[in-house]
Parts: C-alpha cells; sequence; structure tokens
C-alpha cells in the first residue's frame, strides 16, 4: 500500500486563488472607523477600524482584550501559513497582534458591518 499524505483543501494555494472570498469583509476596503461585531466560536469581538489599509484597528472581546485595545489585524487564516490579508472571513481564524504578541482567534461565525 502506497504511504500518502492527506492535506486539507483550504490549506492548498490553488483553492485560496479560486475562492470568491464572498463570506467576508476587507477592512482596507472600509471607511475608517466603521464598527465591526465578529463573533467566533468562543467570543464576541468588538472591532473599529482606524486604518484599514494598514489594518490598525481597536479591538474588544475574548481573554486578551478585556477593554478597548489598539491593535494590528494580519488577516484571515487557517492556522497555517496562508493569510488572506486584513480580511475577516467565515470560517476562518483572525489573526491579530498586539505588543509584538500574535494572537489567533476560533474560527469566525458571524460578521456584522456597522455604519
Amino acid at each position: 500500500m502506497e504511504n500518502s499524505n492527506l492535506i486539507p483543501r483550504g490549506a492548498m494555494l490553488d483553492t485560496w486563488s479560486k475562492d470568491p472570498w464572498d463570506n467576508g469583509v476587507q477592512i482596507d476596503k472600509m471607511e475608517d472607523l466603521n464598527k465591526l461585531a465578529v463573533r467566533t466560536w468562543n467570543s464576541l469581538y468588538e472591532i473599529t477600524i482606524i486604518d484599514g489599509r494598514g489594518g490598525e484597528i481597536l479591538v474588544r472581546g475574548g481573554q486578551f482584550f478585556p477593554e478597548l485595545t489598539p491593535a494590528h489585524l494580519s488577516g484571515a487564516t487557517l492556522g497555517g501559513s496562508f493569510c488572506k490579508m486584513r480580511g475577516i472571513y467565515v470560517g476562518f481564524r483572525m489573526e491579530l497582534c498586539h505588543d509584538g504578541k500574535r494572537i489567533i482567534t476560533t474560527p469566525v461565525q458571524t460578521i456584522a458591518v456597522f455604519a
């Protein structure tokens, strides 16, 4: 029997490049000071976009952000090396940076955008 390695479909570059990316938001395409509510498996995050193109946000929620805290949204990830820069997408984890630490959330369940 041949030994083969199974690779999750979402971890393949071809899958990422063909994805329509219609189940989330790109903060670099949104107005600064827009607010989002992002529910993950474990937490609810309140996000205010400070500089969407630069990924700068204020975030509150989860165990790492009990109060509004300046942070950097790297983007959406499945926990591997691929990252959809400045994106928040259902089914993906948010990758945030604060005080030199990388924080990866549980998978996003819902996203609400407030004008």
